[in-house]
This record gives C-alpha cells, structure tokens and sequence, in this order.
C-alpha cells in the first residue's frame, strides 16, 4: 500500500492495519505528513505543524505496539492514528492561538480535555487547524495566519468556524456541502471544538 492510500482509509480501517502489523504508526505519520506538505500551501488549513514530534511519537507508540505490554485495542482505539486540534482547544507544548494576535506565541502548559482522551485513545497530534479568531465567525480566517481556502474553487469560502478541520477527508466521504474544505485527500482525523452550539456556513457560499 502506498502513502497516498494510507490517507484515504477509514480511521477504522487505518487503526485495523495498524493493529495486524500491515502498516507502522511511523509509516501512516509519515505519509499524512507528506500529504500536508504537498496540499497545505494551497489550503492553509494546518497553521501550527509539529511534523518532527509526531514523528518521535509515532516511533514510540510502534515500540509500545510490539513490546510485551503493549496496550489492548478496545483501551486504546485510535492507536497511532493521527489527529489535528482545531486552534481553540489547549495542546501542552503545542502553540494554541485561538486565531487572535493576543495569543500569537501562546505554548499551553496543559491539554484541554479533549486532548487529553485522544492521547488516551492512543491518537497522535501532528498540527492545529485554522479558525476565526476566538472561533466567531463563520468564515475560516484571521490576523495570524489569513484564511483557509477552499480547494474546489478559491473564490467561495471554505466555511467556518471549523474550515481548517474538516479539509482533510476525502472527497469521496463529502456528502454536505457545509464547512467544506473537506476535499484535499488527507485523511488525519480532525478534532473540532464547540462551545454553546456550532454554526457552519455553507461552503457554496462566496467569501
């Protein structure tokens, strides 16, 4: 299997290679990694990239996988998979902006806890995905990082307030035409964030 499949399987799928041993947690990072660095210049959906910690990480989880105590699937089933936060959830040791220059060279000392149950899930953080400032808005850009594209046609929106989360599925898995940067072929799971309720603008909609 090449890298590029890696990216289009399921997360069940993925997991499943993993766990027989078809496929290394180093492998999979490896490729979602390249497939961000080929897609991302033209999207701006990963604003914070951690590629070289990934990496370190997903080494560490294929030690684990074939030492003598390593962990049972049901306990851990996203093991080795990896995942990008969206900018407004905590990540230790991963810049978290919120989108807003006040926090621009913020390194959170705790994850929130949603970060924390996907490390417990044995997910992988490789990056933080683009969101309006303070996530208001529903357009996916700011004063950091700009905006995030659509890559189906850049003159409509990539919707909000999770444009930058949701751009890596396939678009063979996009089925609603809202928050739909859903299409640039790299499947690492997206962890979005919501507060009070979540509005998505229809991507069809111009910027």
């Amino acid at each position: 299997m090449d890298s590029q499949q890696l990216c289009f399987l399921t997360a069940t799928e993925l997991a499943r290679c993993i766990r027989r041993r078809e496929v290394s947690c180093e492998e999979v990072m490896r490729a979602h990694i390249d497939q961000i660095e080929r897609v991302n210049p033209a999207v701006n959906a990963i604003v914070t990239f951690v590629p070289e910690q990934a990496l370190a990480s997903a080494r560490a989880a294929d030690t684990a996988l074939v030492g003598r105590h390593a962990p049972a699937p049901e306990a851990v089933p996203l093991y080795g998979l990896p995942i990008a936060h969206k900018d407004l959830v905590l990540t230790k040791g991963i810049r978290t902006t919120f989108g807003s220059p006040l926090f621009r060279d913020f390194v959170p000392e705790a994850d929130a806890l949603i970060v924390e149950r996907f490390k417990a899930a044995g997910a992988i953080a490789l990056g933080k995905t683009n969101t309006p400032e303070f996530g208001a808005g529903s357009q996916t850009f700011n004063t950091v990082f700009g905006a995030t594209r659509n890559p189906y046609d850049p003159s409509k929106t990539c919707g909000g307030s999770s444009g930058g989360a949701p751009w890596r599925w396939p678009a063979a898995w996009c089925r609603s035409p809202t928050a739909a940067i859903w299409a640039a072929a790299c499947a690492t799971r997206p962890a979005s964030a919501t507060s009070q309720g979540s509005g998505h603008r229809p991507a069809a909609c111009p910027p």
